[in-house]
């Protein structure tokens, strides 16, 4: 193993963390809004 992966492979890492971050938060965001807009509904009728 040379010295490069003790770079490469924590800042693969790091990046893979930081998009799952992005996606999830997007994903709950969608989520939330999506269950205000059901109660609302339901609230009107």
């Amino acid at each position: 193993m040379t010295a490069g992966h003790f770079i490469f492979i924590p800042a693969v890492l790091l990046v893979g963390v930081v998009v799952g971050w992005i996606l999830g938060s997007r994903a709950a965001r969608d989520a939330y809004a999506m269950e205000l807009k059901r109660r609302e509904e339901r609230a009107k009728k």
